[in-house]
């Protein structure tokens, strides 16, 4: 069988998925398919079963892109790593002992390649008394920061950083702190964060009266605030910046099947995949638009599609190497599988169905009570079998006498790198354009929604005039010459009000075991009174969480559609300001392996705006490299960019001739010069932006400067060498191709490589 894939699609699989074999070719994406397929297909040898007729299966649904499972299983199954679930959630009690040994644990599980989610609602609240000690507590949000930049330094399986959700009670003391901790963009950039929303706070914002903050050490209300007060502070945070989310805790934990096994504090970084603590789930998706047969839904192969998928999903479980035993076990006794869709606006496309509209969410509904009632038949009958889960005996399934093997059946996630490998929409959201440009390495594509492509040429409207506007508009509202009932059908996200977005996420919800990701998309003139209503919406058609998203309402803008360039939007040309007449600054002086070097930095009004580096009395080659150094990182600093990105892109450059000093390594000159600026940023110029009088020109770190410098900036220092590292990550550009990212759940994908960041 020939695999077709689109050229995105072929740079995501080269990038994260494809293993290189021993001759260092990468595998095709064939051949990747059969390493899952003869991975997973090996668990019927532990219930005297034939692989053989597994593989075939296995191998059938996933090389047609019926039905792909979360990147982990891809990338892992068949590898020495084969760690193969996604979504993990570890407990934080309120103790040191706790605290750290989750944050060894999460360690471990981003380093096999898996997203953590935690509740710090545990923690004793900041300025609360310490009795081992005789001092204060620091709160949780302080530890959430240790969390943060911990991840920072670990990739996720080799392939990507780590990802978080971090929760928060809403009748917790530091709730205030929680929800604007993320005010400041780029703060906590490995953390997607989530007010845990109780139904009593609901209860009093509806008879407007106070709500009571509790102290989680002692139990005793410490102060009560205005529900009301508490709400708004919510609304608007995520009206600036799309953060906290809410996830609606009572409502998950009133469908917890194993509620006498304990209840859910927190999920994945998504939000999707609600988990008890210790536990973990693999996900998988099938494709709604393969389930298209002659304009019409294929009943009878989703049915197939389906059955064999929860076969797939629940093997995968017994094939798993579980980073830590405690979530082993906890696993092994609930065995949850996660199946969910993508490529539902592709499917409302080809029926020709409005996505907001009544039919659309009639069809939503009846699409996901078939995925959750099969996938539930299937379960049964691997229960016959197999035997049901461990844990079943007092769960929701013993009380209704249905023995079967999953404790939950589905969940719809965002799907970000695999539905781009399908080459269909992700998960339930819409389309976002329906005309983009996609850059890569070896050139630019300018790419046109295959369905709009195809209605198009089918009606004779075809024309490259025609395609160039859809590039340049991305949607079609504007554009002449388009019929009003392919208009009416052929909407994007941005033309989709908030209460149709969350409509259809409560139309799957209605019966989805787990949880459903979706963004609701918010346009720019949206106020804080509608992410009000949004909430109040959710929670009324009985959402599991809610995340928003207004448009614009970051610095950056992920994407843009206003502009054309839908992937990589317009920016103006930078232009370095005039270096006025004076400048003020100060020298360092840094020893270097090639001797000592002598860096001057000077700023204006504006802030720092050149940079001089002297090695010594060298001269030739040493000497012209350093002068062409500072040159540009003068004309950088001149132009607005950020000095922290300069520092970021000098340190840990490394030369043949490093030299140690008792503070640690100065690996080369651009590692001296990186060194320089920082020790002026933080010893050198104080808060009011005057120069110092008192300051040494030698370089001295030592470490009470680093324990202050870690305390400023809430970062950690650089594994390899002693000093401190400025890590400002921005995630809204891609690392890997410097496009720009899409945002979702908190999440940013890259579009054209295929790279996804949390948060």
């Amino acid at each position: 069988m020939e695999l077709k894939f689109s050229e995105t699609a072929i740079r995501v699989l080269e990038q994260r998925y494809l293993a290189k074999k021993e001759n260092g070719k990468f595998e095709t994406p064939q051949e990747m398919f059969e390493r899952v397929a003869k991975n997973i297909s090996e668990a019927e040898k532990l219930y005297g079963e034939n692989p053989e007729v597994a593989f075939d299966t296995f191998y059938k649904i996933m090389s047609s892109l019926d039905f792909l499972p979360n990147s982990p299983t891809l990338m892992n199954a068949g590898m020495p790593l084969q760690q193969l679930s996604a979504c993990f959630v570890l407990p934080i009690e309120d103790s040191m002992e706790s605290i750290f040994e989750t944050l060894k644990n999460t360690a471990l599980i981003h380093k096999s390649g898996g997203g953590t989610g935690f509740s710090f609602s545990k923690i004793r609240p900041k300025n609360d008394s310490v009795h081992a000690t005789g001092g204060i507590a620091s709160g949780p949000i302080s530890f959430i920061k240790v969390f943060d930049a911990a991840t920072e330094v670990i990739k996720q399986g080799g392939k990507r950083r780590g990802a978080n959700m971090g929760i928060l009670k809403v009748d917790h003391p530091d709730i205030l702190e929680f929800i604007t901790a993320k005010d400041k963009e780029g703060e906590l950039p490995n953390f997607n964060i989530s007010v845990a929303i109780t139904d009593k706070f609901m209860e009093c914002l509806e008879n407007n009266d106070e709500f009571p903050l509790i102290n989680t050490r002692t139990n005793e209300v410490v102060k009560k605030i205005k529900a009301s007060e508490l709400f708004e502070k919510i609304s608007f945070q995520a009206w600036k910046n799309g953060e906290p989310g809410l996830i609606f805790i009572d409502k998950i934990n009133q469908t917890n099947p194993t509620l006498h096994i304990g209840k859910i504090e927190s999920t994945n970084p998504c939000g999707e995949q609600p988990l008890l603590p210790y536990e973990s789930c693999n996900l998988g998706s099938i494709n709604l638009s393969n389930m298209i047969t002659n304009g019409k839904i294929d009943w009878q192969k989703l049915e197939k599609t389906v059955k064999n998928s929860v076969w797939f999903l629940d093997n995968v479980i017994d094939m798993n190497n579980f980073p830590i035993e405690e979530i082993k076990k906890m696993t092994l006794a609930n065995r949850k599988i996660g199946l969910g869709v993508m490529g539902w606006a592709d499917m409302l496309l080809k029926l020709n169905i409005k996505y907001d509209s009544q039919k659309a969410l009639e069809l939503a509904e009846k699409v996901m009570k078939f995925i959750t009632e099969k996938g539930i038949e299937k379960s049964v009958e691997l229960a016959e079998k197999r035997g049901v889960f461990p844990n079943w005996k007092g769960s929701y399934w013993w009380k209704k006498n249905i023995k079967i093997r999953n404790a939950t059946i589905t969940t719809i996630a965002p799907t970000g790198s695999i539905s781009i490998i399908a080459g269909v929409s992700s998960g339930i959201e819409p389309i976002f354009a329906y005309g983009y440009i996609r850059k890569i390495s070896v050139g630019e594509f300018r790419e046109i929604h295959p369905l709009f492509e195809e209605i198009l040429k089918k009606n004779g409207l075809y024309s490259n005039e025609l395609v160039e506007e859809v590039m340049e508009k991305g949607r079609l509202k504007d554009i002449k010459g388009i019929p009003e009932d392919i208009k009416e059908v052929f909407v994007t996200a941005s033309e989709i009000s908030y209460d149709w977005h969350i409509k259809i996420q409560a139309a799957f919800q209605k019966y989805t075991h787990n949880a459903v990701s979706k963004t609701i998309n918010m346009p720019e003139t949206a106020t804080v009174e509608d992410v009000k209503k949004a909430y109040l919406l959710a929670y009324k058609l009985n959402c599991k969480g809610i995340t928003i998203y207004r448009d614009k309402s970051r610095k950056l803008q992920v994407l843009n559609t206003s502009g054309g360039e839908i992937y990589e939007p317009k920016t103006k040309n930078l232009q370095p300001r005039e270096r006025p007449l004076y400048t003020k600054g100060a020298t360092i002086r840094v020893k270097t392996g090639c001797g000592n070097m002598y860096v001057t930095i000077n700023e204006d009004e504006n802030g720092l705006c050149e940079l001089f580096a002297q090695l010594g009395k060298s001269g030739g080659c040493p000497s012209s490299q350093n002068e062409a150094i500072a040159r540009l990182i003068s004309l950088a600093l001149r132009s607005g960019i950020d000095v922290k990105s300069v520092i970021k892109e000098l340190r840990g450059i490394r030369c043949p001739n490093p030299i140690r000093m008792k503070e640690g390594l100065v690996l080369s000159c651009p590692d001296a010069i990186g060194i320089a600026i920082e020790t002026y940023l933080n010893e050198i110029k104080p808060q009011n932006g005057k120069i110092s009088n008192n300051f040494n020109n030698e370089l001295k770190i030592n470490n009470h400067n680093i324990e202050n410098f870690l305390k400023e900036t809430s970062k950690i220092k650089n594994e390899k060498n002693h000093f401190p590292v400025i890590i400002d990550r921005n995630p809204l550009i891609c690392p890997e191709c410097g496009s720009t990212m899409i945002i979702g759940e908190g999440c940013n994908l890259c579009p054209v490589c295929g790279f996804s960041k949390c948060s």
